[in-house]
């Protein structure tokens, strides 16, 4: 029997629906349906309930957007099980398989007709006075960024111990070719086809003006110091995660060990996502 993780937009009563549909139809199949516990309190579901992705699962169902599936990535991505994201709005970057198209893709997972695509993560890690303070991975980007009030912050940065700059200005961007089309892009930071071995350094707001966006080879150690400074600066982890940072904490980025594995349309491709998201030929 095959296990099947469902995870979902908890608060957003349809993603509540769907789920519900959803372990009927597993159930329907002979397969056995593991819900997140918040998903399960919210939907009143009480067997084989899990806070983690158990060793034997086979495949991860995502209801919600793009931001749900992201959340889960960095929960479940040691682990390197196929994710099959399902958007209930628009179409979206990472959440492709529409509403229609749900028991479809998972019949095909099951036949073993589907496409996977891989995708890098970052590893993060936060030292302070020579320890680790925080460690995360992270899909899309990590941000690190003034607060409202703060000056122009120096962010010293390296790339395999060989220095690159001082960046000046409002912050960094890092982010994965997943993000490149996030706040990167944003930035002016480049479109990075998402299965490439590389990430990007976008500068936010750069004092000097000739500082560009840098992309660096998925091998790269990346570390980036903060210089002292008064006011507040954080680290944001993929859009979700704060850290607050202090002067001299110095972040150190580089590729993680495993993958987010996603299982993407067999109906659509990247550019015709690119075009549709970024709405490109329209006047």
């Amino acid at each position: 029997m095959k296990n099947i993780a469902i995870f979902a937009k908890v608060h957003d009563p349809r993603c509540q629906d769907v789920a519900l549909q959803l372990i009927s139809w597993l159930r329907g199949k002979g397969l056995v349906p593991l819900v997140e516990a918040h998903l399960a309190r919210h939907i009143g579901f009480t067997e084989t309930i899990i806070n983690d992705i158990p060793d034997k699962t086979d495949l991860v169902v995502v209801l919600g957007g793009d931001g749900t599936l992201i959340s889960v990535a960095r929960l479940i991505g040691a682990h390197e099980v196929p994710i099959l994201g399902v958007n209930l709005g628009s179409l979206g970057f990472l959440t492709e398989i529409t509403l229609d198209e749900l028991c479809a893709s998972v019949d095909r997972y099951l036949s073993g007709d589907y496409k996977i695509s891989d995708r890098i993560m970052l590893h993060v890690a936060v030292v302070r006075n020579g320890s680790i303070i925080e460690e995360k991975r992270v899909l899309n980007d990590l941000v690190i960024n003034k607060g409202a009030l703060a000056r122009i912050i120096d962010l010293e940065t390296t790339i395999n111990g060989n220095y690159l700059t001082t960046f000046k200005g409002d912050g960094l961007i890092i982010s994965t070719p997943t993000g490149s089309t996030g706040y990167s892009l944003s930035a002016n930071g480049p479109i990075l086809y998402p299965e490439l071995e590389c990430f990007v350094i976008t500068p936010i707001c750069p004092h000097t003006l000739t500082n560009r966006p840098i992309v660096v080879a998925s091998d790269s150690l990346v570390t980036v110091e903060l210089k002292c400074i008064k006011e507040d600066v954080f680290l944001t982890l993929d859009g979700q995660v704060g850290v607050e940072l202090k002067c001299g904490d110095e972040i150190r980025i580089r590729k993680a060990e495993k993958r987010t594995r996603l299982i993407i349309s067999s109906s659509r491709d990247y550019f015709e996502i690119l075009r549709t998201k970024l709405k490109w030929g329209e006047r």
